[in-house]
């Protein structure tokens, strides 16, 4: 067991935005197969999503242990034979055991050295195995609720292309959520919130997140508050 305490507060409330969750899955679910590595796993919010994807085994991989055991008790996933839990990082694991996606939702910004977490991770992926990266974006709307959280950083297009590693071709680089970037363009300027309340989740989530599933297409997936990456590893 590794000795580490994520100091934030908002896994739960974020638990209970579906709509959120169905935008996700909907962009990504296609490209996770095989054997699954989700760095971070948490509580297990993004680990529940994906309960019917195609893939044949699933490793939760978290620093936390006390979060480790809530996902445990919560989805009652100890008892699947398709999912295997580990209380650690990256570091932790064997070098010869392959992936065919691997997942850091919400994650990479919570990591400082974030190329070299991500060329560890490459390292441990298949051959046109799936590199999957979902993170908040734009360093300039950096907020009090982003370091409350134990973020490092915020990205942009351009960020994440520099930390790729030369080996990861780019299939999909997006940017979602239009309107909840207004949300956070407020919260940076005027509310200063380290943390949003549950109600604002909800409205966040039931309100803004349908709004923009909408939106995003039509303005090619130009703006918005959150960054997706899909890469693919070559030969």
């Amino acid at each position: 067991m590794i000795n580490f305490k994520y100091i934030g507060k908002e896994l739960d409330g974020f638990a209970q935005a579906t709509n959120w969750k169905n935008y996700i899955k909907f962009l990504i679910a296609e490209f996770i197969h095989g054997y699954v590595l989700e760095v971070g796993a948490g509580i297990g919010n993004n680990t529940t999503m994906f309960l019917n994807c195609q893939y044949y085994k699933w490793l939760c991989l978290e620093p936390d242990d006390a979060l480790l055991q809530v996902l445990k008790l919560n989805f009652n996933l100890s008892q699947s034979t398709k999912h295997n839990f580990l209380n650690g990082t990256i570091n932790n694991l064997e070098k010869n055991i392959l992936f065919d996606s691997i997942l850091y939702i919400d994650v990479l910004e919570h990591i400082y050295k974030d190329n070299s977490e991500l060329i560890k991770a490459t390292q441990l992926l298949n051959t046109n195995g799936s590199l999957i990266v979902l993170s908040p974006a734009h360093q300039c709307l950096f907020s009090s609720f982003d370091s409350s959280i134990g973020h490092y950083r915020r990205y942009n297009k351009s960020m994440i292309r520099k930390i790729l590693p030369h080996n990861i071709e780019i299939t999909k680089l997006i940017y979602l959520d239009c309107v909840g970037l207004i949300a956070n363009i407020v919260n940076k300027l005027f509310l200063k919130q380290r943390t949003p309340s549950l109600k604002q989740i909800q409205f966040w989530d039931n309100f803004m997140v349908p709004i923009s599933r909408k939106i995003d297409p039509l303005i090619f997936y130009s703006l918005g508050k959150s960054v997706l990456l899909i890469g693919k590893k070559s030969a």
